[in-house]
């Protein structure tokens, strides 16, 4: 691996051109800075040198500052190990130097490398160079300056939906905004960007020191109003994280007292920011989502992905049709399969209105869109199915229909052809069983809406062969999406360990607490809606299939309600027909609907699992954890089967595939961080007052009694093959 390195060349023009090389994206490790105020202090004592270009080599500026010192920060505690960058190099070294800097933009200029070419005196960029701020999704703020450079190059406004929205931008806007100087080809960059530093030295451009401008700066009383209008917004979209308030603190700062006194003060906020919660949840799952697509004894054979260039989708439901979509977004030619003509024909129509929906959100252009619906077609039958690379079953949750289907579709197909199934509960060794070619028998359990959810779960069974996997992987990240391969069990490792989230709301419900006072609190925690609303959401039916699932195959820790019967005979059906635990109309948010309490005030007598028949009495902290600590201790039962191959594994999928909130780092670190001790001693106090639903895992007891984190790795797993 290449060492990274700063050098510099000096013209015989006299401009000094430093370079940065850190492949893959030259992110500003701290040799780096350290190696860029050196070339920076020997430029200025050099007679021959009269500015100074930096640029990136590779094609990239920079990427940012080097993520992995956070991590460092974090394992520690130790903030020290951050680099005082904001005042002693891009303050004094570069915005105050006595010859001035022009930085020249290639690929890319993101987080702390826009901050660099902002402390220069000017910008030239090559066309589709990326610009942007993103540092408040790793919990963090600009700690380079640029809380105080951003506004008083592009003004106050944008500067904050840059920052707060982490919104990069390209370098034609940028070339608007100001922010950038001049747009110059690639080969024409560090030539324009030599000329444009050589007439800031020779006064022939105005030499403008970033954070000495107030050109773009509004009044104090409109940047007073701007900057409240933008807290407001924060309070709704970012709840729960701090880096969003703290930004514009930082912006505010500035703007009151000084760049300089701003530049401090942010420097102070981004070294406390990163040792918060939040930070180290953000960075966490950074770090965690790149890990999942290292999967041992699969990517580490040598082997090479096979080309999936047709794939056969069953079923044009909800789950099937959004399964093709996402696959001819990647330019993956699909096949159709319905039962009959109609059901072929709505499902081709959903198709259609999932790719419309994206150019109606410009997330497509029309051509694209165009180009994506005429690589699918429709069918009633298996014969286009002889040159399919891969198949995905995505019909309803029955057993038998699935057998069927995977006999049909082994005649069907060709030896090479992947046979996938898109269930999400059922055994794979149960649906494969009459299957001769076990090896290329794998499940794609996809999320929905499956075009737009970003997590692909890949279930592997004991003859699941290893190119079959590394296949599914490629495909996975083909149409975007995160693969975590997970092994084969009741439910996988996501709906495995979040079925007691929406049985432990029902218990709770049904012991007397109000459901919207539930779903209210889930909210405030971070999940998009409670666990009511999304039974709404997601129908009843699923509800009753699953339950069933999960309590035939752990007997003895689930709770069935019996309100799911009573809603569906009281005609209601959630989302679907308008009426649930909500009044779903067309235009509003869904509203409590008072009408469903007398329907659960008869489930409860039916239960009758109220302790001494009397509603209990909760705190909101307790209704939060009865509903989540099970969560975990499923997550707990996971991780001793052996069924994800590292815990931050379901920690990506937990947030990923059910929306767990991101800044609270996935199921299993947030797990760590309230404490598997409390967590084991919380849920053993209602275990011996509610029952067994509440009973702590044999893995969480371990670990709770041992003082080891449940994230870290479980001893008695092979290192060289995961029991999957």
């Amino acid at each position: 691996m290449a060492r990274p390195e700063v050098t510099m060349e000096v013209g015989a023009d006299g401009v000094a051109v430093i370079t940065i090389y850190n492949p893959p994206v030259n992110a500003l490790a701290i040799p780096v800075l350290v190696g860029i105020k050196e070339k920076f202090e020997e430029a200025m004592k050099r007679d021959d040198v009269k500015a100074l270009v930096v640029t990136g080599k590779g094609g990239k500026f920079s990427g940012g500052f080097d993520i992995n010192v956070f991590g460092k920060v974090h394992n520690t505690g130790d903030s020290s190990l951050l680099p005082d960058v904001s005042v002693e190099l891009l303050v004094n070294t570069i915005g105050d130097a006595k010859k001035p800097a022009v930085a020249a933009i290639e690929g890319l200029a993101l987080g702390g490398g826009l901050e660099l070419a902002m402390a220069c005196h000017a910008r030239v960029a090559a066309p589709g160079a990326q610009l942007g701020l993103p540092e408040l999704t790793l919990g963090v703020i600009p700690g380079f300056g640029g809380t105080q450079l951003l506004p008083r190059l592009v003004g106050l406004s944008k500067a904050i939906d840059i920052m707060l929205l982490s919104k990069s931008i390209m370098s034609e806007e940028g070339n608007k905004l100001g922010l950038i100087d001049a747009i110059a080809s690639p080969n024409d960059l560090l030539k324009v960007s030599r000329q444009w530093a050589l007439d800031i030295a020779d006064r022939r451009k105005p030499w403008l020191r970033t954070l000495h401008r107030t050109d773009k700066l509004d009044s104090l009383s409109e940047a007073h109003r701007i900057l409240q209008i933008a807290r407001q917004q924060a309070k709704q979209t970012a709840r729960n994280m701090p880096q969003h308030q703290a930004c514009l603190d930082s912006i505010e700062e500035g703007i009151v007292h000084g760049a300089y006194s701003g530049v401090l003060k942010e420097a102070k906020v981004f070294k406390e920011l990163v040792l918060s919660d939040t930070s180290k949840g953000l960075v966490h799952i950074f770090f965690a989502q790149r890990a999942t697509s290292k999967v041992p004894n699969v990517t580490d054979l040598g082997l090479k992905p096979r080309p999936i260039k047709k794939v056969a989708v069953i079923g044009g439901g909800l789950m099937g049709s959004g399964i093709a979509t996402a696959l001819l977004l990647a330019n993956i030619y699909v096949v159709l399969k319905e039962i009959n003509s109609e059901y072929l024909l709505k499902g081709i129509k959903a198709i259609e209105a999932n790719v419309q929906g994206l150019v109606s959100r410009k997330k497509l252009s029309q051509d694209k869109a165009g180009k994506a619906l005429s690589m699918l077609k429709g069918v009633l039958d298996y014969s286009e199915f002889r040159d399919a690379d891969m198949v995905i079953e995505a019909v309803i949750e029955n057993v038998s229909l699935k057998q069927k289907i995977f006999s049909d579709i082994e005649n069907a197909c060709p030896s090479h052809c992947i046979l996938a199934s898109n269930t999400s509960t059922i055994d794979l060794n149960v649906i494969g069983e009459t299957t001769r070619s076990q090896d290329r028998v794998v499940g794609a359990h996809f999320f929905s809406p499956a075009h737009i959810m970003p997590l692909l779960e890949i279930v592997r069974t004991e003859k699941t062969s290893a190119q079959v996997l590394l296949d599914l992987i490629t495909v996975g990240k083909m149409i975007k999406k995160v693969p975590v391969v997970v092994g084969n069990c009741t439910g996988f490792a996501v709906n495995r360990t979040f079925f007691p989230y929406s049985q432990g709301a029902q218990y709770l419900l049904h012991m007397g607490v109000d459901p919207f006072r539930i779903d209210r609190l889930i909210t405030d925690f971070g999940l998009p809606m409670g666990p009511f609303q999304l039974q709404d959401v997601a129908g009843y039916g699923v509800a009753v299939a699953t339950g069933k699932i999960f309590a035939s195959a752990f007997q003895g820790r689930t709770f069935i309600s019996p309100l799911i019967d009573l809603l569906i005979k009281n005609g209601r059906n959630g989302k679907s027909n308008g009426k649930g635990y909500y009044i779903y109309e067309k235009g509003s948010k869904p509203k409590p609907d008072s009408s469903v309490l007398p329907i659960i005030e008869e489930s409860r007598k039916v239960a009758n699992v109220m302790p001494r028949g009397q509603p209990i009495s909760v705190t909101d902290r307790e209704i939060v954890e009865m509903i989540l600590f099970p969560v975990v201790n499923e997550a707990c039962n996971v991780l001793g089967d052996g069924i994800v191959i590292r815990a931050s594994d379901l920690d990506v999928a937990s947030v990923l595939g059910m929306s767990f909130p991101s800044y609270r780092g996935g199921i299993v670190f947030w797990a760590d961080l309230v404490g598997a001790d409390y967590i084991y001693r919380s849920l053993k106090k209602w275990s011996e007052v509610y029952g067994n639903f509440y009973k702590p895992s044999r893995f969480l007891e371990e670990r709770a009694t041992s003082g080891i984190p449940l994230s870290a790795p479980a001893p008695t797993l092979s290192t060289s093959r995961p029991r999957l």
